[in-house]
């Protein structure tokens, strides 16, 4: 099923269903190549700018707002004097970023500057096309720049080639960002994102480390940030699906069907241990808070490896 025909099979049977509760788990499967991804369906026609910003101080204003503007906070992401580039891929959460970032220049006291950018990395025409409805429909004054690294990437590493993807695409951001005149980029990995990735580091690299809310750039005078670090990904399919917007999903013309299951086997497993520990979130994401070295058997850091032997 393709962008138009869920457009249309939208269009002209759900309609009737405007003010039914959201189920987040309704997905429909969308052909990329030989790949079949799953796809946010919308649950609602796709509502004027004004609700659908509204939506984000009142009805989501806990979901999403508060979050956001705590990790701000925390981490000391945004202060004066910054110009901050924000990433949009298409998908749902630089979506949601994006309106945040607004939002937050609308009603915020800190004297900074936000541009928007989004990388075409060979997306094929359908997908190009609803970026660009959803940019304009939203009001998110964005750059779209091409950068064919989909191509790039597979002619690399043909049999997976999404890490020489992934690292090209952060290059690709940051230099576009700094010819800008940014010294901050803004992506948006959110709350699940960084407990996925701290339970797969343990599970399937031997090691324990997580996503950091921000960081600075190794080859860039750049330093990158992630506001969305405490938004749960449930409550972002929520208020997409809910304000009637379709996102871009599984952009990826190459390696769709190359990509590693071990997310999806996470993310599961994830879901299943939240059944019976319904914090279970909260407790994953405090312990990379709360590392006793005094009862850790060894860790490193720039300088070198260390072991508790050390000091035994």
């Amino acid at each position: 099923m393709d962008l138009e025909t869920i457009e249309n099979h939208f269009d002209n049977d759900n309609k009737k269903n405007i003010n039914n509760e959201t189920n987040i788990d309704t997905v429909a499967s969308t052909s990329l190549g030989s790949a079949v991804c799953e796809t946010i369906l919308p649950s609602v026609p796709l509502q004027s700018l004004e609700t659908i910003e509204k939506s984000i101080q009142k009805k989501y204003r806990s979901a999403l707002w508060t979050p956001f503007v705590k990790a701000l906070k925390e981490f000391e992401m945004v202060k004066d004097g910054d110009r901050i580039a924000v990433a949009i891929s298409g998908g749902k959460d630089s979506l949601l970023l994006s309106k945040l970032f607004q939002e937050l220049k609308r009603a915020s006291r800190t004297n900074f500057e936000v541009v928007f950018i989004s990388m075409n990395p060979g997306f094929n025409t359908a997908n190009l096309n609803n970026l660009k409805k959803n940019l304009k429909h939203l009001n998110i004054p964005c750059e779209i720049y091409d950068d064919n690294i989909f191509e790039v990437a597979e002619k690399i590493a043909k049999d997976y080639p999404c890490y020489m993807c992934a690292k090209m695409r952060r290059g690709s951001l940051y230099t576009k960002a700094t010819s800008l005149g940014c010294n901050k980029l803004a992506l948006g990995h959110h709350f699940d994102d960084v407990i996925e990735t701290t339970l797969m580091s343990m599970f399937y690299m031997g090691k324990f480390e997580t996503m950091l809310p921000k960081l600075k750039s190794d080859n860039y005078d750049i330093e990158l940030i992630r506001p969305l670090f405490y938004v749960e990904e449930k409550a972002i399919i929520k208020w997409v699906r809910n304000n009637g917007i379709l996102p871009m999903n599984c952009g990826c013309t190459v390696a769709a069907e190359k990509t590693s299951s071990k997310r999806r086997e996470t993310k599961d497993l994830i879901a299943q241990l939240v059944k019976s520990n319904p914090d279970i979130k909260k407790r994953i994401i405090q312990s990379t808070q709360n590392v006793n070295l005094e009862k850790i058997l060894g860790w490193k850091d720039s300088d070198g490896k260390y072991s508790y032997l050390d000091k035994f």
